[in-house]
């Protein structure tokens, strides 16, 4: 996958990203590989190339970097006779969500195309990317009778000998311990149409200095609920999600706790797998008195089987948390190409 963006965003900070007046700029490129290892593992592996990583303070010249994203290795197996279907495994991952195979999950949902995640900066949940390609996850599932599907997974700090997933990230985030995670999700099939209502917990505790072992936490507590509709019916297939997540943070320094409250919904439709288009809000506030609002609509097409180019473009409404007062200047457009062997 490849990312052309365009925006006005008129940025001085080098952690922001770069300096945009408009014009269209080259931004990111993700590899993906996945499949079977044996008959009962397999993985998937993201690597992407941010062309804007890092800025020289006195030549102010960019460089491009290369870090490990998304990554999920698994063990599953399946039970079956005339009483019980049961799907069972054991995951190793590297970014809370990313293992979940509906796409109401932060992982899936909003923003995949990599460097398209502009909406809530500085007032997202952490639970929504703030421990994407940072922490190793090791985790067991089950899902039975294509009903229940509950999981819960234990996340540390990815380093020593699980540095490769965190590998080229820079910045690494250091959580005390082991941090547990817990999912539990219902569905219903019936015809074309499945449904699915989840519940999320995250009980994470980050030290206050990320970058030591050691000292004072912060204490995040993540609640979510979600929901998923599909159709999937030749030739069309229709894809609606909502996802509500509470936080509550408690800071080891002493600053005053916090409340961050998420709310996304998206809906896509798909003609005759060639032809898309997709809607996404987003409404994000915490009690610090930052939000972001707005909207994403977008088109694509799949001409091969292979091949899928596409369009988004994230308007806000509200953006208190960014770089600009003002927040149409934050709006940003996303040409993107996917490929796939």
């Amino acid at each position: 996958m490849a990312v052309l963006t365009s925006n006005k965003v008129k940025v001085n900070d080098p952690t922001q990203g770069k300096t945009q007046d408009g014009s269209p700029i080259f931004n990111t490129a993700s590899l993906f590989i996945a499949g079977k290892i044996t008959d009962k593992t397999g993985g998937f592996v993201q690597i992407t190339y941010n062309n804007y990583n890092s800025q020289d303070a006195e030549t102010g010249n960019w460089s491009g970097h290369t870090g490990s994203d998304n990554l999920d290795l698994r063990y599953a197996d399946h039970l079956i006779n005339d009483n019980q279907d049961l799907i069972y495994g054991l995951t190793l991952h590297n970014n809370p969500g990313v293992q979940d195979v509906w796409n109401s999950t932060p992982a899936w949902g909003y923003g995949v195309v990599p460097g398209s995640t502009g909406a809530g900066d500085g007032v997202t949940p952490i639970l929504d990317g703030g421990l994407g390609q940072q922490v190793a996850g090791i985790g067991a599932y089950a899902y039975w009778n294509k009903m229940v599907y509950a999981e819960l997974t234990g996340y540390r700090t990815g380093d020593g000998i699980f540095s490769f997933m965190t590998q080229g990230n820079g910045g690494q985030v250091n959580i005390q311990g082991t941090n547990p995670y817990a999912r539990l999700a219902l569905t219903h099939e019936w015809g074309p149409h499945n449904v699915m209502v989840g519940l999320t917990h995250l009980d994470v505790r980050p030290y206050s200095d990320t970058t030591s072992h050691s000292g004072p936490t912060d204490h995040y507590r993540d609640n979510g609920i979600d929901f998923q509709y599909q159709y999937l019916l030749d030739p069309y297939t229709v894809t609606a999600t909502v996802t509500r997540i509470h936080e509550n943070i408690d800071y080891g320094l002493g600053a005053p706790s916090d409340t961050v409250n998420s709310l996304r919904a998206k809906t896509s439709f798909i003609y005759q797998a060639k032809y898309g288009a997709t809607l996404s809000y987003f409404n994000l506030t915490n009690t610090l008195g930052a939000e972001s609002k707005g909207w994403t609509p977008e088109v694509f097409w799949t001409p091969v089987q292979n091949v899928r180019l596409g369009m988004q473009y994230t308007k806000f409404s509200v953006d208190t948390a960014a770089i600009n007062p003002k927040a149409s200047d934050n709006n940003t457009l996303f040409f993107y190409v996917w490929g796939a062997y």
